[in-house]
């Protein structure tokens, strides 16, 4: 008895680790089941999706378009984040999408718009197809391969131009009344996201970056954080210094309009003007958090540099000037920034071949350790100019500038020497460049090589009020509009359904007045049926007419 003891209580044991790991076993199971129901793709997920496509396929009236309603499955999961920066990229969309954040395309290598109906070059770009033919800018491109782009839209003009590497495209230039037919092979071009003040004379697509000669301070503008962005960056820093003797006292650093980009790119860029300290900060829910700091001795913290900025400048852009501005590098000269503080990551689907993910994987956080990002009830976002540097433009300042920064920008290829210009005054760049920023950085940078120290530009305060206010007058605005064409809408489904019933349309409306009357600035006098005089109204615009043709109006006599 005492022998057998021992042995029934093993056999008792064994048996109660045996029912253990038979029940640990199930639950085990029963837990991954679970958790297999509640992970999305899984099979409990996709169960529902499944079957509704098993009784579309099944009853539907017409044949269902598989792929259509696949890719619309995709695009409504992604939609249901709620994430205005999350997208599906299908495949047909990938290459544009690749196009957009590298830079890089197979084309001829042109910038082009629609000017009068006809495809234009705006201009040719910097080591393609199209600048070794001598395109020039102006150039109309009347037809492509024999198809006609007048009426065209740009993207139709663009797919056509572009294609595999190595393919050969004809197009017909007008130049001056000539009629020139070009054929060029297609090649992988890079657009080049880093650029000058203006071109160079040379006609071969250089820039020019000293903005002030004697002062020896640079300009550089990036348009876009691309892979290549880093080393264009340090061969323009290294052609300004070679243009400065050496050494530059200064760079005004230009991110305005860009709207970030590849985050890696934004970060070699500040690691550059750093000698220490946190470039940014990253934190997501599946991924550790990240802390890039910068090394010692970059190539360009040698210089004063001031950073402009305006409400297009986003994510990376942020990044950059706000680690400049953080860390004292130098001064912020603009408008606040648009506040995008979210990181995406572009993830490619195993089982569709070149369709991707786009969404929001982490924030991103200035080395102050702040978030930038924008919702709807932010009062403060984004990176705000330095005190003293705030320098608001209006809209049709903006488009004068962009259509001045156009021109210079231009490859005219002919070899001739630019027009005179005075880009070391910043009264010539306000009044003949239209550019008020760009005048005020100068201005700063100056003051900074001459005194010392920054010197305040501008005596304007942006006030988060004031801003706020601005942005719920646009919204309003927007709605306002948006409910005069609702109202349009209905007058004219009113319409419809009275000539529906009757059998007879109503009469189109005729024009109040010529097209090529200027009524901005006028004014509109509002009586009542006694002749009394009940509101007078300035003109602000030219769509007048527009709104007054769905109104319940009507031309009397001879008025106009």
């Amino acid at each position: 008895m005492p022998t057998d003891r021992p042995l029934a209580r093993h056999g008792a044991v064994t048996r109660l680790t045996l029912l253990t790991m038979i029940m640990v076993f199930l639950v085990g199971v029963m837990a991954a089941r679970l958790a297999a129901m509640a992970q999305p793709g899984s099979r409990g997920f996709t169960d529902p999706i499944a079957e509704v496509y098993r009784v579309l396929s099944a009853q539907y009236v017409d044949a269902i378009d598989t792929a259509k309603l696949q890719q619309g499955a995709i695009a409504g999961l992604v939609g249901a984040l709620d994430d205005p920066y999350a997208e599906y990229i299908a495949p047909e969309d990938a290459a544009e999408f690749s196009k957009q954040m590298t830079g890089q395309f197979s084309g001829i290598g042109c910038q082009i718009e629609m000017r009068d109906g006809w495809l234009t070059v705006v201009t040719p770009l910097e080591d393609s197809p199209a600048m070794e033919a001598g395109i020039l800018s102006g150039d109309r491109i009347i037809s492509v391969e024999g198809k006609s782009t007048f009426g065209l839209t740009s993207d139709e003009c663009v797919k056509m131009l572009t294609g595999v590497p190595g393919t050969k495209v004809s197009f017909v230039v007008l130049r001056g009344g000539k009629e020139t037919t070009y054929t060029l092979a297609r090649r992988q071009i890079t657009n080049k996201s880093v650029r000058g003040l203006r071109r160079s004379g040379a006609g071969n697509g250089g820039w020019e970056y000293l903005l002030d000669p004697a002062r020896k301070v640079a300009y550089i503008r990036i348009t876009q954080f691309t892979p290549t962005a880093p080393e264009e960056f340090g061969a323009a820093l290294a052609d300004a210094r070679r243009s400065a003797g050496g050494t530059l006292g200064g760079l005004v650093l230009d991110l305005r309009g860009n709207p970030g980009g590849v985050l890696d790119a934004a970060e070699r860029i500040a690691d550059a003007f750093l000698d220490e300290g946190v470039i940014v900060s990253v934190r997501g829910r599946a991924m550790r958090e990240q802390v890039i700091r910068s090394r010692r001795g970059g190539p360009a913290t040698d210089f004063p540099v001031c950073v402009l900025v305006d409400g297009s400048s986003a994510s990376a852009s942020e990044i950059l000037a706000g680690a400049i501005q953080d860390h004292n590098r130098g001064v912020v000269v603009g408008t606040r920034t648009f506040g995008k503080g979210l990181v995406q990551t572009v993830v490619p689907l195993d089982r569709q071949r070149n369709g991707h993910l786009k969404f929001t994987t982490q924030k991103y956080y200035l080395p102050s350790g702040r978030l930038i990002q924008r919702t709807d009830d932010s009062a403060i976002w984004g990176v705000d100019p330095s005190p003293g540097f705030y320098v608001p433009v209006s809209d049709d300042e903006l488009q004068a500038r962009f259509l001045r920064r156009r021109d210079f920008d231009a490859i005219t290829g002919n070899g001739a020497p630019p027009p005179a210009q005075d880009w070391g005054s910043p009264d010539w760049i306000a009044r003949e460049a239209r550019d008020s920023q760009l005048a005020a950085a100068l201005r700063a940078a100056q003051s900074r090589v001459d005194t010392g120290s920054w010197q305040p530009v501008s005596e304007a305060v942006p006030a988060d009020k004031a801003i706020a206010a601005a942005e719920l007058r646009r919204l309003e605005r927007s709605r306002e509009l948006l409910g005069l064409e609702f109202a349009r809408i209905d007058k004219r489904i009113t319409a419809l359904e009275s000539a529906a019933a009757t059998g007879e349309a109503k009469p189109p409306r005729v024009d109040l007045w010529p097209d090529d009357i200027e009524l901005d600035g006028g004014r509109v006098v509002i009586r009542d049926r006694d002749g009394n005089t009940v509101a007078t109204l300035r003109i602000t615009g030219q769509d007048l007419e527009r709104w007054l043709l769905q109104a319940d109006v009507e031309v009397e006599g001879n008025s106009r």
